[in-house]
């Protein structure tokens, strides 16, 4: 079985590879589904991880609800995908990793908490997505980084930024005098050293469900339709 993947920032194709072997296409964009369903041989299995917001037209959930009513599977994670299977799973499309959760259970709504810029040619982000801040701060709380009310002054710093400009050196310039010195070096350490990518591991855990499926979809057909 064939299967295609749309990722770009959250995880490079290098690192997808080591996971699956898939074909890896650029953050998808309005139209690139539809233009693989007119290959002569359409993928059976589509991905999408990550996908494009300001600089052309966003994939759109009737796009995806196509895919799926020609019978091929849709995953998303991450970034777009975890947006678009948020509003789709109902319909069929699978939503996997804890960003997809927070969409689907109405923890996160808005576009921004996934949006960043980024070279389009390189894949290298230019900015830190908001989702990613929420997770790695909720690990320094646990881990007694910081207290629950500077993590909250962080969340608020960060969010007040405009995405393009939303990265943790931005952010931990903004609290400077708002949490105590020994806190922002902690957190200045711990964003160094040991916080979560929590885009890049949902992409990981898109990766795995897909060769999972297609492995028992090899060993047993009758398994693909399950």
């Amino acid at each position: 079985m064939r299967a295609v993947v749309f990722l770009g920032p959250s995880l490079s194709p290098a690192q997808a590879a080591e996971v699956l072997d898939a074909e890896y296409l650029p953050p998808v964009q309005r139209g690139d589904i539809d233009a693989l369903l007119r290959r002569p041989e359409p993928p059976e299995v589509i991905g999408i991880v990550d996908g494009k917001f300001l600089s052309s037209l966003s994939i759109s959930p009737k796009e995806v609800l196509n895919a799926v009513d020609r019978g091929t599977r849709v995953y998303g994670s991450s970034s777009m995908g975890a947006l678009r299977a948020a509003e789709c799973a109902p319909w069929g499309m699978v939503g996997i990793g804890r960003i997809f959760e927070a969409y689907a259970t109405g923890a996160v709504d808005a576009d921004d908490e996934v949006a960043i810029v980024f070279d389009e040619e390189s894949g290298a982000a230019f900015s830190d997505p908001m989702v990613n801040l929420r997770f790695a701060i909720e690990a320094a709380t646990e881990r007694q980084v910081i207290s629950p009310d500077s993590a909250e002054v962080f969340l608020t710093a960060a969010k007040g930024l405009y995405f393009p400009e939303r990265t943790v050196r931005n952010t931990l310039r903004v609290i400077i005098g708002e949490v105590s010195p020994a806190e922002h070096e902690a957190l200045t350490r711990f964003f160094a050293d040991g916080a979560p990518d929590t885009k890049a591991d949902d992409a990981r855990l898109l990766l795995t469900a897909i060769r999972e499926y297609l492995d028992r979809a090899a060993a047993n057909p009758a398994a693909s339709a399950a």
